[in-house]
């Protein structure tokens, strides 16, 4: 359990930089911070206003520690709402262990993990989805991510949530109503303005829903499987995108038998490669299980990148092509067709290959060089394409965070639930149950429902002293 009557501190910064910040919050911060700090004026620090910078020397046992520059913010304006020390000194893990030790030596713990984002969301300063973002936007790798986090930061989120809740909330209420009084056969609630209700509040929980797959991989890294033939040069892709030899590369057929990844950012996006076994039919056991093994990741891949031999001249391109478009889902991924090994390819084989292709279905073929490095920049705006359809403006929510997701299908389980019910005349308490359903399930994603199960499972996901 979180306890909000005690004083906590810990490192807010990395060890290793040239200064360390150690932040201390609770009621008694400034009291503590007084019993360590000597400012050259003599002033303690509780006199001093917030927001105002002090420097000074911190001492334990009459031993001077560091000179240090502390910083105060007074409760409730502060991140936590509680009064706040934040003490930046010489980046020495030396130091900073020192200084926390005399920090606890005067009454503070030291904090569990997210346990300063924790208090401020059980002080009311932000709710569970922002502080969650505060998670996200300290593990963002690229623009995409970061923007998504800060928009659930500020609370965007959170906002279109509140709308959908308030207006069930309204209508859930009046249903209630009715039970009090369902001897006199009365009817609070209009069925026709709540069947319109339910209907846009689903429509809109389904687009929120429906964005988890994409805002997952901005998180993670759009998953981008290296698929094809054996030798086709997937290992040799692959080293090229990364700018490094990651893989291994041989001529001969079966090398890669096992996955390998590696993340790569393109403009403001972070792509996962998955360089796969080659696509054969063998009876080497262990290679099958890479094959096996490759065909999982086409299979959870937002793009497959089809990596054909054009040289060859005994492979059937429309068999290969086939047993790709006819195993991906093509609402939500896309693949594109590279003909490698294009400088050693007559133009006219080459353009015949593209025009088989297409035929088959795939629209975006490309001759490349894996060796060369040719056509790698035409790739890379594919890729950047292929994704780039969804929303990715300031003014759109994307939900990146699976517990999220979750409450959301729930939710929408619940509502249709609801609806189905007062199309088919169902009696006012079953409706107003599943209504309710839907609310809480709602609420579960602000913290406006929640536990302390569920609570600790979130915070203890986060670095000490955040």
């Amino acid at each position: 359990m979180t306890i909000l009557d005690d004083t906590i501190c810990a490192p807010a910064t990395a060890v290793g930089g040239a200064i360390a910040t150690i932040r201390l919050a609770g009621p008694d911060a400034l009291g503590i911070a007084d019993k360590i700090f000597a400012s050259p004026s003599g002033k303690k620090l509780a006199t001093q206003r917030a927001g105002s910078l002090h420097f000074g020397t911190i001492a334990h046992n009459q031993t001077a520690i560091d000179e240090v520059v502390v910083g105060l913010f007074r409760a409730p304006h502060s991140f936590t709402g509680d009064d706040i020390v934040e003490i930046s000194c010489h980046g020495s893990q030396l130091i900073v262990g020192q200084i926390i030790a005399a920090i606890v030596d005067h009454g503070a713990r030291t904090a569990r993990p997210g346990e300063f984002t924790q208090r401020a969301f059980l002080n009311g300063k932000m709710d569970l989805s922002q502080a969650e973002a505060v998670a996200d936007l300290i593990a963002a790798q690229n623009d995409a991510a970061r923007n998504v986090a800060l928009r659930q930061l500020k609370g965007g989120f959170a906002s279109e949530l509140k709308v959908l809740r308030d207006n069930l909330l309204q209508f859930a209420s009046l249903l209630e109503l009715e039970l009090d009084f369902s001897e006199e056969d009365v009817e609070f609630a209009d069925r026709q303005q709540l069947v319109a209700l339910l209907e846009s509040v689903i429509g809109k929980v389904s687009k929120l829903a429906d964005s988890f797959q994409f805002g997952n991989a901005i998180k993670n890294g759009i998953p981008v499987a290296i698929v094809g033939p054996t030798n086709a040069g997937k290992s040799t892709l692959l080293n090229a995108l990364v700018g490094e030899e990651r893989a291994i590369v041989s001529n001969i057929h079966g090398t890669t038998r096992d996955v390998i990844e590696e993340t790569v950012t393109i403009k403001n996006l972070t792509f996962r490669f998955i360089d796969t076994a080659g696509l054969r039919q063998t009876t080497d056991a262990i290679e099958s299980i890479g094959i096996d093994r490759a065909y999982q990741k086409i299979d959870r891949a937002t793009v497959v990148l089809l990596t054909i031999d054009a040289a060859d001249e005994q492979l059937d391109l429309i068999k290969v092509a086939n047993d790709i478009t006819q195993r991906i889902d093509t609402k939500n991924q896309r693949v594109i067709a590279l003909l490698n090994k294009c400088e050693i390819v007559a133009s006219p084989t080459l353009a015949h290959a593209i025009e088989t292709l297409r035929a088959v279905g795939l629209e975006t073929v490309l001759p490349i060089s894996a060796q060369s490095g040719h056509g790698l920049d035409a790739l890379r705006a594919a890729l950047l394409a292929a994704v780039q359809s969804q929303p990715l403006n300031d003014n759109e929510t994307i939900v990146t965070n699976a517990r999220h997701y979750d409450a959301l299908v729930r939710s929408l389980d619940a509502l249709r639930a609801s609806l189905d019910g007062l199309r088919n005349s169902q009696p006012a308490e079953l409706v107003a149950l599943d209504l309710r359903t839907a609310l809480d399930t709602l609420g579960e994603i602000t913290g406006d429902v929640t536990n302390q199960d569920v609570l600790q499972n979130i915070f203890k996901n986060f670095c000490i002293g955040k």
